[in-house]
């Protein structure tokens, strides 16, 4: 794995006499009026909670992953990126803090739901079908393992939980929240980005296990917001070490839960300080799943 020196690390962004709209777990949102810069920061949430110990590179790879997958798939679905290297004033004067981890994008009406499609049997689901034989009240085969590909992909929506964990709920939920008509193209368009996007990963050696989107409404359009199939977002597995009946090694921040659990941390505030090897190996994991998926390094 990449071992290049880290760059500027950035927590929280504090830009003289500029309040943001909102801190979220990773990124910070500044209002443009009819448009957003969102910051993508080195923070890093386990368990619904922030770390104190951010993650060099970490923001870096979310924004230039995001970008990647944005423009590769721009013809299932209109993303919100107006730019990512110009920035209006007064934030031109911060390039050193805002290169390669921020967006200028449009601003829409968040949907208020998740959008998740899952190809394979793991976390939240596993849970949910052990104690049930459903995933968000679609029934499952009997007999399944933990991390087992599914019979085919499914989309399970969830709700956006303003503090603590987001639920998963039934599609006729999802349904009375946005309207059937509306519903349906979410569901549709997730499971086609899914689809797409694991399609494109597996021969180059990452299994898509699940992934999370958002999109919002901008003049009646459905546009993809937020994040797209990064690591915070995404499941990834390396497909040479997939062995179902059990967790996977992954490329993304489940080292740090893993890590979390064997401390016995209780999840709640405040997360702890993480161990230089922790933050070493998880940088690593990040550049590595961009390395794979993009092709180059993230500092080519």
């Amino acid at each position: 794995m990449n071992a290049s020196p880290a760059p500027k690390v950035i927590r929280e962004t504090n830009f003289p006499g500029i309040a943001p709209l909102a801190r979220g777990k990773v990124r910070d949102i500044y209002d443009l009026g009819d448009r957003l810069l969102i910051v993508a920061t080195d923070r890093l949430s386990a368990f619904d909670v922030v770390m104190p110990t951010p993650i060099p590179d970490k923001g870096r790879v979310l924004t230039q992953l995001s970008l990647f997958w944005f423009d590769l798939l721009k013809d299932v679905l209109p993303n919100h990126v107006l730019s990512a290297t110009e920035f209006p004033a007064p934030f031109d004067q911060f390039q050193d803090e805002l290169a390669r981890r921020s967006m200028v994008v449009k601003k829409t009406a968040p949907l208020p739901i998740e959008c998740v499609a899952r190809g394979y049997l793991s976390g939240s689901g596993w849970k949910e079908y052990q104690a049930t034989g459903k995933v968000c009240g679609i029934p499952l085969p009997a007999g399944l393992r933990e991390s087992d590909k599914l019979p085919e992909v499914i989309f399970t929506p969830a709700t956006k939980a303003a503090t603590g964990h987001d639920e998963n709920i039934p599609f006729a939920r999802a349904a009375e929240m946005l309207g059937q008509e509306l519903a349906e193209k979410v569901r549709d368009t997730t499971l086609k980005i899914y689809r797409r996007a694991a399609a494109y990963a597996e021969p180059r050696g990452i299994l898509l296990a699940d992934t999370k989107f958002e999109f919002g409404l901008l003049n009646g359009e459905m546009i993809w917001i937020d994040e797209a199939l990064t690591p915070d977002s995404s499941r990834f597995w390396p497909a040479a070490e997939y062995k179902p009946g059990g967790p996977q090694p992954s490329f993304d921040k489940q080292y740090v839960r893993d890590y979390l659990e064997r401390i016995r941390w209780p999840k709640t505030p405040p997360g702890p300080a993480l161990s230089p090897d922790v933050v070493a190996a998880t940088r690593a994991k990040y550049r590595e799943a961009y390395r794979i998926l993009v092709g180059r390094e993230l500092d080519a």
